[in-house]
């Protein structure tokens, strides 16, 4: 399984546009696809809402890929 680490930047990214942002979606509308087919888990459950709030420390997996969603380092506390 293909491992990808995303630094957040803010709050959160919706899980389409985290699914856009990794390529493991070529497209907004295929990432939005994706995610109503049942094809993504956050966390380890099945996700159904394409534009839930993902925010660090959460895991999101599809197709034989996984992503960890860290805090970016870079960001300025506050």
């Amino acid at each position: 399984m293909r491992s990808i680490d995303f630094p957040l930047r803010g709050d959160f990214v919706t899980l389409d546009a985290l699914l856009k942002a990794t390529g493991l979606a070529p497209s907004g509308g295929a990432a939005k696809a994706m995610v109503a087919d049942g094809r993504v888990q956050v966390d380890g459950r099945d996700e159904l809402r394409k534009t839930c709030k993902i925010r660090a420390g959460q895991v999101v997996a599809v197709a034989g890929a996984r992503v960890r969603v860290m805090a970016d380092p870079d960001a300025p506390a506050g």
